[in-house]
């Protein structure tokens, strides 16, 4: 029902329909803006401390702000035109959605108009921020997701350094691995089920380059052997385990975002987690020693080590933008200001997203934990999933699968990966 629903928003309206004329060089920007955003709490302070800096450089600029809104409730609000002026995704798998639909303007000539030198956004950060030319968004800091272990459980193995290979990590994860009489899992060296807090086919698939799209928007996975690699590595490892024994064991651990996180409590020796994770472990678990690394890669690619995923926040205006110029203000301040930019990064703890902002990440840059993360995120092996019309739909549809594949119910992953190719691309063919 979602991916319908997210088609029909798609269908329902057509870029054309939501350019809207930009005022003249040199006009101050004023008025109320409406920003929402999804961060609550300990980030939510954070956002309001860096919109406030906003208002006192611009008086004439009242900003609304509305915490913990998803992008469900916002796709929502703007196809019944009530959205906001100013929204903020958490994910940069909608962008294709926002872009394609006209959910979100496009800010070319907001861009062209004030001379923003997109050159300073990394690669990366470029491809996720626009669909097939349209750039309807702009990157609000990055998350980048590499490697956690804990070095007193590794210590105790006799492991010397976090596993670099995909060869390595089942090696290490059987050796971390603590079992009770009955078989029970006690501790997991490695959670490998999809599913699992940031276990995602998207999180995992750098490790052996896996492909999503082809050029034409079509889905890849099915013709890429490097899913097939993926997933018999990871289903030898769920088979050792036992899926059953996984499964109860997962669901005794604690929520992901909670001081129960099964990786604060060592019940977990290593996992995949972004950056982020080191804010809410010294947070949380004080006396967890940890350590972070890039994600292990295949065996047949150890030239590809220090890479892993990126993904990010991102920003645009709503094609219901009741002050349009007021609302690019704010995203220009928040996108390309070097000093919000730093300043919100540290107070996140996410990697900042542009070069200037990278070069300069202030005390980010003095951490051994989060370096890491600054240099996965620079790596030329580092990827993310690409835009597409149909949202992340077809990331939903590959994780279908997967859950079934890894209970031992989807059969050859040959035909059933074949299988995602077609139902994704009915998907895209719908989306137009």
């Amino acid at each position: 029902m979602m991916v319908i629903a997210a088609i029909t928003l798609v269908s329902a309206c057509t870029p054309g329909e939501t350019e809207k004329p930009v005022a003249s060089p040199g006009t101050e920007a004023s008025g109320t803006v409406e920003f929402w955003h999804f961060f609550t709490d300990r980030e939510a302070k954070a956002i309001d401390t860096i919109v406030a800096d906003f208002k006192a450089a611009h008086p004439k600029i009242e900003v609304v702000v509305k915490s913990g809104q998803d992008d469900t409730k916002m796709l929502q609000a703007i196809g019944a035109g009530q959205g906001p002026d100013v929204g903020l995704s958490y994910s940069t798998d909608t962008v294709g959605k926002f872009c394609a639909s006209g959910a979100w303007l496009d800010l070319k000539q907001y861009i062209e108009r004030d001379g923003v030198d997109l050159g300073k956004l990394p690669p990366t950060v470029r491809s996720y921020t626009e669909f097939k030319g349209r750039r309807c968004a702009m990157p609000f800091l990055a998350d980048t997701y590499g490697f956690y272990y804990n070095r007193t459980l590794l210590t105790e193995a006799g492991i010397a350094a976090p596993p670099k290979t995909l060869t390595e990590l089942t090696d290490a994860a059987k050796k971390l691995t603590k079992r009770k009489p009955d078989g029970t899992i006690e501790r997991a060296g490695f959670l490998p089920l999809f599913g699992f807090y940031e276990h995602s086919p998207s999180h995992l698939g750098p490790a052996v380059g896996a492909k999503w799209l082809n050029d034409d928007g079509t889905s890849a996975i099915g013709s890429d052997p490097a899913w097939l690699e993926l997933l018999k590595w990871q289903k030898d490892l769920v088979d050792w385990y036992g899926y059953d024994k996984l499964e109860k064991f997962r669901a005794s651990l604690g929520d992901e975002w909670s001081a129960d996180n099964a990786f604060h409590k060592g019940q977990v020796a290593m996992m995949v987690d972004g950056e982020y994770r080191i804010a809410f472990l010294r947070d949380q678990a004080k006396d967890v020693k940890f350590g972070t690394a890039p994600l292990p890669v295949s065996d047949a690619h150890p030239d590809w080590y220090g890479g892993g995923y990126v993904t990010g926040n991102v920003i645009g205006v709503s094609k219901t933008a009741k002050n349009p110029e007021a609302a690019w203000e704010l995203i220009r301040y928040l996108t390309t200001d070097t000093g919000a930019i730093v300043k919100l990064a540290n107070l996140i703890k996410n990697v900042p997203s542009t070069t200037d902002a990278l070069a300069a990440p202030g005390d980010l840059g003095n951490d051994p934990d989060f370096k890491v993360f600054l240099d996965i995120f620079a790596h030329p092996h580092t990827s993310t999933t690409p835009p597409s019309a149909v949202g992340p739909a077809y990331e939903e549809a590959l994780s279908t699968f997967l859950q079934k594949y890894q209970a031992g119910k989807g059969g050859d992953p040959g035909p059933g990966l074949k299988d995602v190719d077609k139902q994704i691309n009915q998907l895209v063919q719908l989306a137009g």
